[in-house]
């Protein structure tokens, strides 16, 4: 499951919420070890997706680094070409060297 956490802190663009929101639920998903809650949690588990959203968002909003932002693109251009390294899913092609 946290697998699907991705780094947020960084970037150009800034983290949407969208992007806080499938974090959020990625890490109440993995804490309480359901994907989709029963009726009666319902409620703690929706509400927990919330605060952890508004925590991150605060975190990422206070961070501060010297670093240049990194690139959403080349980032995921990296990630496909692990992948497909690690996964042997084609030929590896790449534009960055």
């Amino acid at each position: 499951m946290c697998r699907n956490i991705k780094t947020l802190f960084n970037f150009e663009p800034v983290a949407t919420d969208d992007e806080i929101y499938a974090a959020s639920l990625q890490f109440v998903r993995k804490v309480s070890g359901f994907n989709k809650p029963s009726k009666v949690n319902e409620e703690s588990f929706h509400k927990a997706v919330e605060e952890v959203s508004i925590i991150t968002k605060n975190l990422l909003d206070t961070l501060k680094t010297s670093a240049e932002p990194r690139d959403r693109e080349m980032e995921a251009e990296q990630a496909r070409l692990r992948n497909a390294k690690r996964f042997g899913t084609g030929e590896v092609s790449s534009s960055i060297e």
